[in-house]
C-alpha cells in the first residue's frame, strides 16, 4: 500500500484501542508503524518539542535550523515527514513557513500506548 494512502494518520485513537485492550490489526499495526516512524528520529522528536515550547505554540522554519545545527534543507525535510503524518501544521507567509502542532496529535499517541 502507499505511504500516501497510509497518511496523515490524524487520529490514531480511532484506527486502535490502547495496545494492552485488544491486539493491534496487522493494517492497523502497519498504519500506525508508518505514523510512529515520523516521530522516531532524534532531530524529528526535537522539533515537535522546539515547536511546541515556541511563543506562541509556533516557529517559522528560520528559528529552527541553528538550534538543530542541521541545514535549513534538512530541517524543511524533517518538518515536511511531521505534517505528512499529521503532528503538525504548516502555513506560509511571505518566503517563511510556520509551524504548530496539530492539537490532540501527540494526545493520541499517548492514548494508544497507555497502560490500563
Amino acid at each position: 500500500m502507499p505511504v500516501a494512502e497510509l497518511l496523515p494518520l490524524r487520529d490514531l485513537a480511532a484506527c486502535c484501542a490502547p495496545i494492552t485492550r485488544e491486539p493491534v490489526s496487522v493494517s492497523n499495526a502497519e498504519s500506525l508503524s508508518r505514523s510512529l516512524k515520523a516521530l522516531a528520529d532524534p532531530a524529528r522528536l526535537r522539533l515537535v518539542s522546539m515547536v511546541a515550547a515556541h511563543e506562541d505554540a509556533e516557529a517559522c522554519v528560520c528559528d529552527l535550523t541553528d538550534p538543530l545545527e542541521l541545514s535549513q534543507s534538512t530541517v524543511s525535510h524533517h518538518l515536511k515527514v511531521l505534517v505528512d503524518a499529521g503532528y503538525l501544521t504548516s502555513s506560509k507567509r511571505g518566503t517563511w513557513h510556520y509551524y504548530r502542532l496539530v492539537p490532540g496529535s501527540l494526545d493520541s499517541v499517548a492514548a494508544l500506548l497507555a497502560t490500563v
